[in-house]
């Protein structure tokens, strides 16, 4: 079984190298709906997968000058104490399989469906990102509501291995609407990188993260990112995004009656 999610991983590695989207939305259905693999450790065995590639990703785009350290520093500053927090709250409440299975499915299908829709509208939202500019949040309150945003991004990652790729690109369009664009994403995967790993290194505390799958994940998904990268520029974005979006909103209608 190796070799499939050896080749599972260079699939999704491409996708995510062609399309920029987080594997978390793609991966963690994928162990959960076709290998059987629990919810509890394919977030958990993503969240470290994910940690790992988007290294790459964060070091090309800071060499670049594309990544806003400030902000970065904010988003941290909540993210990774609501991650902390919300691995504890799991390790207190000690759900029995069938309840954790619940809630992580439960957030997972919703972090989906989200994700969906926001690629379906990508466009339009961005539009409406940056007619905001006037109407910006005042300096004074602009930390605070990155903070928050950084809060909320940990929290859902941390439950569904989702949030910190499209859903904190489109709240940091809407926080710096004068942002450009390349800067958002850099910023976005410079943030995800310390947030899932301290998320999966609490997984692996907590017993839900399985190393054998990981290494054989990143086996395939390294060459996928690598690959993706270089063809991205010759895939239509505007073909490519809704294909995806459906995709994500038939495994998250999928993940909603899974049992």
């Amino acid at each position: 079984m190796d070799w499939m999610f050896t080749l599972s991983g260079f699939v999704v590695g491409l996708i995510v190298g062609v399309t920029g989207v987080g594997g978390g939305s793609l991966m963690t259905p994928l162990l959960v709906l076709f290998f059987g693999v629990s919810p509890a450790t394919a977030v958990g065995t993503d969240l470290l997968y994910a940690s790992l590639t988007k290294t790459v990703g964060a070091w090309v785009h800071s060499r670049r000058g594309t990544v806003d350290w400030k902000v970065v520093g904010l988003l941290s500053l909540g993210s990774l104490p609501a991650a902390l927090v919300t691995i504890l709250l799991l390790k207190y409440l000690a759900l029995d399989e069938k309840s954790l299975r619940t809630l992580v499915t439960g957030v997972l299908s919703a972090a989906l469906l989200l994700t969906a829709v926001v690629l379906l509208f990508k466009q339009q939202i961005m539009k409406v990102a940056r007619r905001s500019e006037g109407n910006e949040l005042h300096h004074r309150y602009l930390p605070a509501a990155t903070l928050a945003t950084g809060v909320i991004v940990g929290a859902l990652v941390t439950v569904s291995s989702i949030g910190a790729g499209v859903l904190g690109t489109v709240a940091l369009l809407f926080l710096y609407p004068r942002m450009p664009s390349v800067k958002v994403v850099g910023t976005d995967i410079a943030h995800a990188v310390p947030l899932t790993a301290f998320a999966g290194m609490g997984h692996l505390a907590l017993g839900t993260v399985d190393l054998v799958l990981l290494g054989s994940l990143l086996a395939g998904s390294l060459p996928g990112i690598y690959i993706g990268s270089h063809v991205s520029a010759k895939v239509p974005e505007h073909v490519l995004r809704p294909t995806l979006a459906v995709i994500l909103l038939i495994i998250g209608f999928k993940m909603v009656f899974y049992s």
